[in-house]
Parts: C-alpha cells; sequence; structure tokens
C-alpha cells in the first residue's frame, strides 16, 4: 500500500510539475500579446463608435433641416427649440469623431470631417438664419438651397464613412495576426511537451485511475450517509453541513427528518465521537437504528433507552460515545416531546427571545442511566435550532469557545427563514473559525409557518 501510495505521489509531482510548465508557458504567451491586442481592441472600439456618431451627425443633421421646416409651416417656437438641439448635437458628435480621427492619425477623414462641419456651418448662416428671421419666404426657397448642400455633404459623409471602415478592417485583421501569431508559438511549446507528456502519461493514467476509484468511495459514502431532511406540512425546514474532513463532505454528525405517519415526524440530530469517513461509517448506523426503533416506539426517551443498549453491544468499542437528541413533532398540534442524550445544543427561537432546551439524559454508549422526556408546543413563527458541538465549541483566534449562550445569539439575530437562518449559522462558524472547520457542524432548522394554528 506504501508502495502505491508513493508512485501516486511521484505521478502527482511529475504531473504538477507538467502543469507548471504549462501554466509558465501559457502565462508568458498571454503577456507576449495582451498589451498589442488589448490596444487594438481599443482602437476598434474608438473607430466603430466614430462610426456610429458619424451616423448619428447625418440624423441631426436631417433633424435640422425637418424643425427649420416644421417652423416655416407652422410658426410654432417648438420647432425653433428642437432646431436648436439638433444644432447642439451635431456640434458635440463632430468633435468627438475630430477627437477620434486626430488619435488614430486619420488626416484624409478629418479634412473631409472638416469640409463637412464648414457645409453644414454654411448651411445655417446662408439658409437656416435668413428662414428663421424671416419665416415668411417660401418653402422652395429651403429645398432650393437645401439641393445645393445635400449632394456635397451626402459624398463627403461617404468618403468618411469609406476611410472609417478601411481602418476598421486593418484593426481587425491585425487582431487577426496577433492571435495567430500567438498560437503559433504555443503550439511550438505544446509540441516541446509533448514528448514529456508521452512519458508522464503511465503515472497520471494511474493516478486518474486511483483518484476515480476514490471519488466513487466518495460517492457511495455521501449517498449512505448524507443527511436528510424531509418536508414537513406546515413547516420550514432547512439544514446545513460542514465537515472536518475538507477533502469529503461526510463526518461524524447526523441530522435526519422522518415522517413515520401522515402528523407525525422524527426529528433527530446526533454527534459521534471522531471525523471522517471512520466516524462517517457509523452515522448510517445510528440513522436507520433510531429509525427503526422509532417505527416500533416513538417515545423519544423509550428510543434513547434502546439505542443505548444496542450501541455498546453493535460496536463494542469503549471509546465510541454519542450524544444525541430525538424528538417526536406533531405537525397537527406542533407538540414536540423529546429526550436529549447528553446533547445541549437544541433551542427554541420565539417572537421575543430564544431558549436552550434541556438535557434530559446522559451521553449514550458511556453508561446505562435512565432518560427523561419532556414536551413544548411550537407556535407560529417559532423555529426549532438543532445543532452538533462545532457551533457552540467553535473557537476564535483567541482561542474562546462561542458557548451556548453565543449560539443563541446568533440564531436571534438571524434570518427568519429556516434555510437562511442554517446558512447564515455555518457561515458564522467559519468565519470564527477562521474558515478552517475543526470539528463535524450539522445544523438543522424547522420553523412553524406563520398562519398555522398550533393546539395544545
Amino acid at each position: 500500500m506504501r508502495g502505491v501510495s508513493f508512485a501516486s505521489v511521484t505521478g502527482t509531482i511529475l504531473l504538477t510539475a507538467f502543469l507548471l510548465l504549462s501554466l509558465g508557458f501559457a502565462v508568458e504567451g498571454s503577456f507576449e500579446t495582451r498589451a498589442e491586442i488589448a490596444n487594438t481592441f481599443a482602437r476598434q472600439a474608438q473607430i466603430q463608435q466614430a462610426q456610429i456618431d458619424l451616423e448619428e451627425l447625418l440624423r441631426l443633421q436631417i433633424d435640422e433641416e425637418n424643425s427649420l421646416r416644421g417652423y416655416l409651416l407652422t410658426r410654432d417656437p417648438f420647432y425653433t427649440a428642437e432646431y436648436r438641439s439638433a444644432a447642439a448635437g451635431y456640434d458635440e458628435k463632430e468633435s468627438a469623431i475630430r477627437k477620434t480621427l486626430g488619435e488614430e492619425e486619420l488626416p484624409g477623414a478629418d479634412k473631409l470631417l472638416i469640409d463637412y462641419a464648414h457645409l453644414q456651418l454654411e448651411w445655417r448662416n446662408t439658409v437656416a438664419a435668413p428662414l428663421l428671421a424671416h419665416p415668411r419666404l417660401r418653402l422652395q426657397e429651403l429645398d432650393k438651397r437645401n439641393k445645393l448642400f445635400s449632394d456635397y455633404e451626402t459624398l463627403t459623409a461617404g468618403a468618411i464613412r469609406r476611410e472609417l471602415a478601411g481602418t476598421d478592417d486593418e484593426l481587425e485583421l491585425s487582431t487577426q495576426m496577433q492571435l495567430d501569431r500567438s498560437s503559433y508559438l504555443r503550439a511550438a511549446w505544446v509540441l516541446a511537451f509533448g514528448l514529456l507528456a508521452i512519458v508522464l502519461n503511465a503515472y497520471r493514467t494511474r493516478l486518474n485511475r486511483e483518484l476515480e476509484e476514490e471519488r466513487a468511495v466518495t460517492r457511495i459514502l455521501q449517498r449512505v450517509f448524507r443527511s436528510e431532511a424531509t418536508p414537513l406540512p406546515h413547516c420550514d425546514v432547512g439544514s446545513a453541513y460542514l465537515s472536518a474532513s475538507s477533502d469529503r463532505a461526510i463526518g461524524g454528525d447526523v441530522f435526519d427528518v422522518y415522517r413515520l405517519s401522515e402528523n407525525r415526524a422524527l426529528i433527530l440530530i446526533a454527534d459521534i465521537s471522531g471525523k471522517g469517513v471512520d466516524a462517517a461509517v457509523l452515522t448510517a448506523f445510528v440513522k436507520f437504528m433510531v429509525r427503526a426503533i422509532a417505527l416500533r416506539n416513538s417515545d423519544p426517551m423509550a428510543i434513547l433507552t434502546e439505542f443505548n443498549v444496542v450501541l455498546s453491544k453493535a460496536v463494542g468499542d469503549p471509546y465510541i460515545f454519542v450524544s444525541m437528541f430525538v424528538g417526536l413533532l406533531d405537525t397537527d398540534t406542533f407538540g414536540l416531546t423529546y429526550a436529549s442524550g447528553g446533547h445541549d445544543a437544541a433551542f427554541v427561537r420565539r417572537r421575543n427571545d430564544v431558549a436552550q432546551l434541556s438535557i434530559t439524559g446522559p451521553v449514550l454508549g458511556v453508561m446505562e442511566e435512565p432518560f427523561g422526556a419532556e414536551t413544548i408546543y411550537l407556535q407560529p413563527g417559532d423555529t426549532l435550532v438543532l445543532a452538533t458541538d462545532g457551533l457552540t465549541e467553535v473557537r476564535n483566534r483567541a482561542g474562546e469557545q462561542l458557548s451556548g449562550q453565543g449560539a443563541m445569539e446568533l440564531i436571534e439575530r438571524a434570518s427568519p427563514g429556516a434555510q437562511q437562518l442554517a446558512d447564515e449559522l455555518a457561515a458564522a462558524v467559519r468565519a470564527r473559525g477562521g474558515n478552517r472547520i475543526r470539528d463535524d457542524l450539522a445544523i438543522l432548522a424547522i420553523r412553524v409557518l406563520d398562519g398555522e394554528a398550533a393546539r395544545a
């Protein structure tokens, strides 16, 4: 087994070295062309914006003429305001286009634009201004004078369009050439690395097979040991799970919501000593054994008593112990009868406060002592919050535990929704522990929906 592990480590190191070399090659190639391509793209964007601005310029020129025509027909001052707005917009677009042409060093297009602007200014002075001052002049005069300018302006605008389009095509071709050059260079490096890849292929194949087998085992474990939270009538159910084994979403904490009948549900949360796969194996035993007992006898006190006997005989390991909370919830009356074997992270959030539920017996697997049971009634808006000691025992950087009081303060401030509450508690544990999970954490939240009548 050690030989296999050593081979896996060797293969991993070699594969990592190959990936690092490939990464270095990719980074080098990216930096080589990134600045050039980014600059070309920026220039293309400027040219394309200039093309858009030119079409807008032509539209604004037409708006000037139409506003003038509307004023001559109606004498409505509205059209004079429209004329001035179009003229101001025309001047703004013309200035923007000229700036782009100057930055792109397109003197031919810049000269054409200057000529175009002079023609428009001449039209304003010799056509628009007299007609605005003397609107009694006939429209035929406007049409005749417009004809003198429009043909040449159309030719000038077309020439500017062609120059901008030609520059855009050149930039596009330049970008493609840069990309092709970068691709050819990378292809050469890939060919050089090809021989190394062939040598590493045997190691990689073996490593991939081992990793796939491990993933398959992990997926099977996750399916078998995954905690479940069945939806309940008139309730909002939420859950969260954090594993101390960072590479596997499994651990020694388990929760379960299991419907025993139309209006009765088994609620379970348990914390098994240990972490990782070894502890996770026992979670399936805990979950399904408690279900089996509950189907015969749904009294939480009897469930803990029988499970305590079974645990000692089935496991046979004196170092294995379990803290467990078992409850029976009536979804008609919202009465909760529960028994707690050494499990103190159980809370009820009501509208005005958060209360911690009492422990009714010892930890399971340690001694055979009687267990007690208690009954509470949940009201609309109340939330039952169950967690494992990964919540109350999480430490900050100073080594201080959150404690039950700290957990109650978090629960009191959390969102009303059950899933939101569970997610926020899990996030708070991550943050307090500096994103390091030192103990498995399971959270189960069950909220009675508002408007549901709780009957004692």
